[in-house]
């Protein structure tokens, strides 16, 4: 009788510490509250809680609080940023940080409101001389409200 001896990953999650010690970001503009699962190589799904004290509600638009969709793409690119971390097995430093450097085929389908939670998912789909591409997805109640491919690279690559 033969038994299989490979393991599939499991899964993990992160609390805001953990990405902190990953993401560069702080206040206001860490997008990203948890990590809910990441299979690194693989994908990530995150969670960012939607609340109406974020700065930008303020100016946009008020009497209709609406997420700017450049700041959607900016938590898809965090969310790509800590999965390329964790898949390259590498806590970041001043020398170590990867930058957002490029987006396709970003749309929008729905607007973001405050009080939504968005789920923030990117799956890996090429790494390569150090640029990493992703297919990104931010969905509201089940339902995609952005998508889009993203590319994030190190700094001295950026």
């Amino acid at each position: 009788m033969s038994t299989d001896q490979t393991t599939p990953p499991v899964p993990y999650g992160m609390d805001i510490h953990a990405i902190m010690k990953l993401l560069p970001h702080r206040y206001p503009f860490l997008l990203v509250d948890r990590v809910l699962e990441i299979y690194p190589g693989k994908t990530i799904k995150a969670l960012k809680n939607v609340t109406v004290n974020e700065p930008f509600f303020q100016g946009h638009f008020p009497g209709r609080p609406v997420m700017p969709g450049v700041l959607i793409l900016e938590a898809l690119a965090q969310v790509s940023g800590i999965l390329a971390f964790e898949t390259a097995g590498v806590t970041p430093t001043e020398d170590t940080r990867i930058y957002f450097v490029g987006i396709d085929s970003a749309r929008f389908r729905k607007p973001v409101e405050a009080g939504d939670q968005l789920i923030l998912q990117a799956t890996l789909t090429r790494a390569l001389r150090g640029i990493w591409k992703f297919d990104t997805e931010a969905l509201v109640d089940g339902q995609v409200v952005c998508a889009a491919n993203m590319m994030v690279a190190p700094k001295d690559q950026a």
